[in-house]
């Protein structure tokens, strides 16, 4: 399968995660409209994703929930699973570790990190919490592949290039610094202040 677009592995995550709820709730199969209405898009951008990734379905009674949730899992995680790293134990840091425990089988937060001494070496959010120090080793030794910074803005550069030389290939970064990094890791960049912005300026207009 070719390379599948930033955007469609964005849907396919949440196409997932809806799904999930849906199964959870005695639902077996599920219509690309239906699916489409709980995403706000059109049934035609749902089957063009699903198609991408190889799955189609002649029953009347649409998608296979539970074999969709399977297919969109082959596509998204790994075999063996990979680990994940929070830097930065603050209340985004620990919001974001306490929600996503248990959250995926093949995808986990194995570790966080901190400078600050009252927190590091205890287990918080149910993750043990490190000292930035023992950075490189920890990413080594628990083979972390990701790394989510929620670190200060000022500290963000200098926390994502520590990653990069301990071996990190893909930076979840919430900090509103903009990072550089090099073309072999992936970087994922999420401000909450732009994104807050551009909901006020569309009610705004909606207001006008």
């Amino acid at each position: 399968m070719n390379r599948l677009p930033e955007k469609t592995i964005g849907r396919l995550s949440e196409y997932r995660r809806t799904l999930l709820n849906c199964l959870a709730k005695g639902k077996t199969h599920i219509y690309s409209h239906e699916l489409a209405n709980l995403h706000n898009i059109t049934a035609v951008q749902v089957r063009r994703d699903i198609m991408l990734i190889g799955y189609s379905t002649t029953l009347k009674k649409g998608y296979d929930v539970k074999a969709l949730i399977d297919v969109i899992g082959d596509i998204i995680d790994t075999e063996k699973g990979l680990n994940a790293a929070v830097i930065g134990v603050g209340n985004l840091g620990r919001a974001i570790t306490t929600y996503f425990q248990g959250k995926r089988t093949k995808l986990k937060i194995a570790a966080t990190f901190d400078t600050d001494p009252d927190k590091t070496n205890r287990v918080i959010s149910g993750v043990k919490c490190f000292p930035m120090s023992d950075l490189s080793k920890i990413i080594k030794d628990q083979n972390i592949s990701i790394g989510v910074l929620t670190v200060p803005p000022e500290d963000a550069s200098a926390v994502a290039e520590m990653l990069i030389m301990a071996g990190i290939k893909g930076i979840l970064n919430y900090t509103s610094t903009p990072l550089n990094v090099s073309p072999n890791v992936y970087l994922e960049e999420y401000d909450m202040i732009t994104s807050l912005e551009k909901v006020a300026y569309f009610v705004k207009e909606k207001n006008v």
